[in-house]
């Protein structure tokens, strides 16, 4: 099982809300304890695009949440991003852009800004599995 820690999810929401109309993005660290994985931290990054349809996270500072991922003891488990107009679910271009099926990818949706829907999947190449989590 996943799990998610309620803060990091609120700010994931928060950043996406923030970063609305344009598509927010970051990683997902933690743990992982057997087959369970706990998310205990996510870093937000800056999308440099600027887009709502897609993102591409600035690498000055991937690098340097990296660096900070290791240095607070936990892995990079994942990523996540939101889509503004668009369901929770990786479009083609999600899907194209994957390139480790080891990964966690997590897509907030803010098609209805009111009722915010975050799923995550795995992916490798066209198969998309989506994981079961669970916020605590």
């Amino acid at each position: 099982m996943i799990y998610l820690k309620r803060l990091e999810y609120d700010l994931i929401l928060k950043q996406a809300k923030e970063e609305y109309d344009n598509e927010c993005c970051g990683f997902l660290a933690g743990v992982k304890k057997g087959e369970d994985i706990y998310i205990n931290k996510m870093y937000s990054l800056t999308n440099i695009d600027n887009s709502s349809e897609h993102f591409s996270m600035d690498p000055k500072e991937q690098f340097e949440k990296i660096r900070l991922i290791r240095k607070e003891k936990m892995e990079l488990l994942g990523n996540y991003h939101s889509h503004p107009h668009s369901p929770s679910r990786p479009s083609e271009e999600d899907k194209r852009l994957a390139f480790d099926p080891r990964v966690i990818y997590s897509i907030l949706s803010l098609q209805d800004i009111e009722k915010p829907v975050f799923n995550m999947f795995k992916i490798n190449k066209n198969d998309v599995e989506k994981l079961d989590y669970e916020i605590i």
